[in-house]
């Protein structure tokens, strides 16, 4: 897969020891982008590490039930590697990356060192179908997909651009709306974890259809308020 300017054919092309970024209810998946701005005195140095050697973040999530008090919680078994293909200093000592998605991973382990910032050994051989753009894409349920997705634009009063949306694949629309969509971190781990693209589309129209029966019953639940 090509993300910016480097491509990655398979984990060979992963480093196997990368910075991680813990941030509760963030999704990114492989091919898709997230834009961060970054001001944390130590995620400042993540990035210029990352920036000195090959541009890669893990992000991933901190593990259920570690409270958001902790200062290193512990971690989700499973993130997403990126790399930062875009990159602005703001002059007061931010960045403003954005990073595309290159391919799942599982934490080995968290590596030991005088950094500010946390480090885990890792591994994306369990997710090889990563790297392959569409792998999956016919599969997925696409008219019930953009079904859902319209009654909840309804339900809450917003609007799309139906005609860039019919011209997305359907890898890039089950992963797009995964990433913006307002659920929890609990339901973000589970489209992160979710085996193959149709289950992730699944998994994001039940989570979706969920909310809308709770608003039905007397208000949308908490994280959509």
């Amino acid at each position: 897969m090509q993300a910016g300017n480097a491509t990655y054919d398979g984990p060979d092309d992963v480093i196997d020891i990368v910075p991680v970024f813990p941030l509760s209810a963030a999704l990114l998946l492989p091919r898709g982008q997230m834009p961060l701005n970054i001001f944390e005195p130590r995620y400042v140095a993540m990035v210029d590490a990352a920036m000195a050697g090959g541009r890669l973040i893990g992000m991933i999530q901190p593990a259920s039930g570690a409270s958001d008090e902790e200062e290193n919680p512990a971690l989700a078994p499973i993130g997403c590697v990126g790399r930062i293909t875009s990159y602005a200093e703001s002059g007061d000592n931010r960045y403003m990356i954005c990073l595309t998605g290159i391919a799942r991973f599982r934490v080995i382990e968290e590596i030991e060192s005088d950094a500010p910032f946390r480090q885990c050994r890792i591994t994306t051989t369990p997710f090889q179908s990563d790297f392959v753009e569409n792998v999956g894409a016919e599969t997925v349920d696409r008219p019930h997909l953009l079904e859902v997705f319209r009654a909840y634009l309804e339900a809450n009063r917003l609007e799309a651009d139906w005609d860039n949306i019919d011209r997305t694949s359907n890898e890039t629309l089950v992963n797009a709306l995964s990433m913006m969509s307002p659920y929890g971190a609990a339901e973000k781990q589970a489209l992160l974890e979710a085996p193959d693209l149709r289950t992730r589309a699944e998994t994001l129209i039940a989570l979706t259809e969920i909310a809308l029966a709770r608003r039905g019953d007397g208000g949308p639940p908490s994280h959509l308020q």
